[in-house]
């Protein structure tokens, strides 16, 4: 009888540390996913600043004379794609 019970307690024991476990993992999961979304957003941000700053400065230079328009177009639509 006494070994029954130790049995039972034994069990759910195992039960609330196997609940324990999965809630961890999957907190886990979800912060690893939050932070992949947050450094997916940073990338683009950059990404549309560094393509904002290469068409000003192809701007600057056609502005200055250092490129004919053709040239201009042609170096534009290469860093948009």
């Amino acid at each position: 009888m006494l070994a029954n019970i130790i049995y039972i307690v034994v069990a759910l024991i195992l039960i609330f540390v196997l609940y324990l476990a999965v809630k961890a993992i999957t907190r886990g999961v979800e912060a690893k996913s939050e932070l992949s979304k947050e450094k997916d957003e940073n990338d683009i941000n950059e990404l549309k600043q560094d393509l904002s700053d290469e068409i000003s400065k192809l701007k600057k230079m056609h502005d200055d004379g250092v490129i004919t328009e053709e040239e201009f177009k042609k170096a534009k639509e290469k860093i948009l794609k």
